[in-house]
């Protein structure tokens, strides 16, 4: 299966086979092209992914070692997201099934890090599933392919977002999660950290599973007006430190919903499941892994390179829906909405 992802800041094409082999994993970054804006520009982006896509699924065909006929489908993502750029994704996925004969399928791009941990786990359902990137933060219990139940989200900003935000307040480059993680390992003592910025804990007492992150990041905002020299710099000891207590309150805040989520729980998953760009961050794996732990849960993430957006994960939720015998029609339409729980849609209209 081939499968394209375009919904945000990256190109992406991918060639996976049925027992879970991932034959070519390309990903074009567009970095480069968003820095001096601070953050994605939704006309950039599009126009890059229309610049990009062709060589980028050739590339991805030519890695695979396979043809284009022994294709079984191809799978594209139809959104969540930025919609001028899923548009280019979803045409091309059209045009190359159709040229080619072959099945098509239109792939919820929430969906493909919902499933990703069955790519490299084979995690079998029903699983707690953590969604965190720059977009969502949601707790699901994924029941079966595209059978999923929202037990809580953010109400506010997701914890990439915090953490893209906070990075941009302390002068590092986007996207800012890595950079924060990477400047909070350079913190000497990361106890002493914590204790002396004594960051908020959202919604500590608040029932339900929802997250909020709006509160650290302005805390964060505090913390650097204090530290800002006349100058207008920051030493690089305590950018370190709030960095780690950022990433420590973010951590601690995730396994505190998550707990909570697995607590009310009416069947007991076989898993509590990490995914998402978020989900790459190692202080968020350990605080996860401790409360797996305490459940008597594995816990899984998939590896970095399937946690941040890339065209397997794409391919994997095409192949898992096409063994259950479906298939998208070619007028599916690009969608920059797309909830994994229907059933909380339905309910909203």
């Amino acid at each position: 299966m081939l499968g394209i992802e375009t919904s945000c800041d990256e190109t992406a094409a991918a060639v996976v086979t049925g027992d879970r082999k991932i034959l070519s994993n390309v990903i074009f970054s567009q970095l480069a092209d968003h820095a001096p804006h601070g953050g994605v520009v939704p006309e950039i982006a599009a126009r890059a992914h229309l610049s990009a896509i062709n060589r980028v699924v050739e590339e991805a065909m030519k890695q695979s070692g396979i043809s284009w006929n022994e294709l079984t489908g191809v799978a594209a993502t139809a959104g969540p997201g930025l919609i001028g750029g899923v548009m280019v994704g979803l045409m091309t996925g059209k045009a190359i099934a159709a040229q080619l004969g072959k099945p098509f399928l239109g792939v919820n791009h929430l969906e493909g890090h919902a499933l990703s941990p069955r790519l490299s786990h084979g995690v079998e359902f029903p699983y707690m599933l953590l969604l965190v990137s720059g977009g969502h933060s949601q707790i699901l219990l994924a029941e079966a392919v595209g059978k999923y139940t929202l037990l809580g989200s953010t109400i506010d900003d997701a914890a990439g977002e915090c953490f893209d935000k906070s990075a941009k307040l302390l002068g590092l480059p986007q996207p800012g999660g890595p950079h924060i993680e990477k400047l909070a390992n350079t913190c000497i003592n990361s106890a002493d950290a914590v204790t002396r910025f004594d960051l908020p804990s959202p919604l500590a007492g608040r029932k339900g599973y929802d997250f909020s992150f709006s509160g650290l990041k302005t805390a964060v905002r505090e913390r650097i007006d204090a530290l800002m020299s006349a100058e207008g710099t920051i030493r690089q000891d305590d950018a370190a430190a709030l960095a780690c207590a950022l990433q420590d309150a973010v951590a601690k805040h995730l396994s505190s919903r998550v707990k909570r989520a697995l607590e009310a729980c009416a069947q007991k998953p076989t898993a509590l499941v990490a995914a998402g760009g978020v989900a790459s961050n190692t202080a968020v794996r350990a605080a996860l892994e401790a409360t797996a732990k305490k459940f008597g849960l594995p816990f899984m993430a998939p590896p970095s390179a399937l946690c941040t957006d890339n065209g397997a994960m794409i391919a994997w939720a095409g192949i898992e829906h096409f063994k259950l015998g479906k298939t998208s029609p070619m007028d599916i339409p690009a969608r920059p909405r797309w909830p994994l729980d229907e059933k909380r849609l339905q309910q909203s209209v």
